[in-house]
């Protein structure tokens, strides 16, 4: 589900130790999304490809944190990761979308590191 063409943040914290963002919708839904999850789920080329065919499962992140959160005008966050990651932009509707399904991608990017024989 995304989020609403009028569901804006109304808040985005960083947990103490960086190790997840919290945020507010102004329509009453509220997330909380572990760094390694933003970080393997980035919506950068880097870890998407230019298409569902190219997307990468991305290994070794469990220990990441999240170092900042820059506003990308008034529709997304570049987040910076302590692996150097810079390159997603997280826009709105994204952020809602892995809130909201994070039930369903988290354990498939646990069966594909499984099934690659990769650690987190």
């Amino acid at each position: 589900m995304n989020a609403k063409p009028d569901s804006w943040p109304r808040q985005i914290r960083i947990t103490p130790g960086a190790r997840a963002l919290e945020i507010d919708f102004d329509d009453g839904a509220s997330f909380f999304l572990p760094a390694e999850y933003l970080r393997v789920e980035s919506p950068s080329a880097e870890v998407q490809g230019h298409g569902p065919s190219q997307k990468v499962i991305v290994a070794g992140k469990r220990d990441v944190t999240i170092t900042g959160v820059d506003p990308v005008g008034n529709y997304a966050v570049r987040i910076i990761f302590s692996d150097g990651h810079t390159t997603g932009i997280y826009a709105w509707p994204t952020l809602y979308r892995l809130g909201r399904e994070h039930d369903r991608l988290w354990p498939a990017y646990l069966e594909a590191l499984a099934a690659r024989r990769l650690a987190r």
